[in-house]
């Protein structure tokens, strides 16, 4: 049985996934515009590309850059299973400038099949933002700078640092201000930087270096820390996600959970006893 399920990043539009399961399908040798990242989630994935045969186990992280001619199949009798991941290099390309890649011609990793953990878990936890569907913007735009940065760690590029002057330090001061003031909303990093009249991915980086932290997170981080003042103050909890500029409950639970080791209600609870 062969099933191939794809879709699409329904917030910005910035990437497609797909969702594969496979017991005797072969692919025909062709290339993608794209990125293709996957993760091999059962069985055994094998693969020609870049001049070369491999065999992805449970666990292993296959690239193909832009353009990589790659073929593939099960490699085992029982059934494969795997997400890949396609994200064109035109949404990828500011994200790369943003961590300090200065080369004209795309970043390409050497190698096809990976042992890297680490973007794994990356590729699978936009695969279930994606699969939840309650996520906001700034979500789907953290889990994809995230594998940016992964993929450029991989090719060992270095990360050139960044001066501020006083004028770009004011500037971010205003970025911070125009998230506080719109918390509630389903903001984007372009609103943000647009607010402090920076290109989306200087901001980033700059935001970053400035406040060791990306906007994303500083962002999530306002989030958490304004809902929780309402949780103290006796809110009801039902009405504190969108009052905070969740999704839905279930997604302040997830991230409120992170950091304080409790839903919600489990902390307003114990505030009360």
């Amino acid at each position: 049985m062969n099933q191939f399920q794809y879709s699409n990043d329904k917030t910005l539009n910035q990437f497609t996934l797909l969702d594969a399961k496979m017991t005797d399908f072969s692919y025909s040798k062709h290339a993608h515009e794209e990125y293709s990242l996957g993760v091999t989630l059962q069985g055994r994935q094998d693969f020609f590309s870049q001049r070369a045969f491999h065999k992805s186990p449970t666990g292993g992280v296959i690239v193909f850059n832009p353009e990589d001619v790659h073929d593939g199949h099960s490699g085992l009798t029982e059934h494969l299973e795997y997400v890949m991941l396609y994200v064109h290099p035109s949404e990828f390309e500011p994200m790369f400038k943003a961590l300090g890649y200065t080369k004209n011609a795309a970043p390409r990793v050497a190698s096809p099949l990976l042992n890297n953990p680490v973007l794994a878990q990356q590729i699978l936890a936009l695969k279930r933002l994606t699969n939840n569907g309650n996520y906001t913007r700034i979500d789907g735009e953290a889990a994809l700078f995230n594998i940016a940065h992964s993929i450029i760690k991989q090719t060992g590029c270095a990360i050139a640092a960044l001066s501020i002057s006083s004028k770009k330090d004011t500037l971010l001061l205003k970025a911070k201000d125009y998230i506080m003031a719109n918390l509630v909303n389903d903001i984007s990093i372009d609103e943000i930087a647009a607010a402090a009249t920076l290109s989306k991915y200087h901001f980033i980086r700059l935001f970053n270096q400035q406040f060791g932290i990306t906007p994303h997170q500083y962002v999530l981080n306002c989030r958490i820390n304004q809902a929780r003042k309402y949780i103290e103050s006796g809110f009801n909890v039902s009405r504190v996600a969108l009052d905070t500029g969740f999704a839905d409950n279930s997604h302040l639970n997830r991230h409120f959970k992170r950091v304080f080791g409790l839903t919600p209600k489990q902390y307003q609870l114990q505030l009360s006893l």
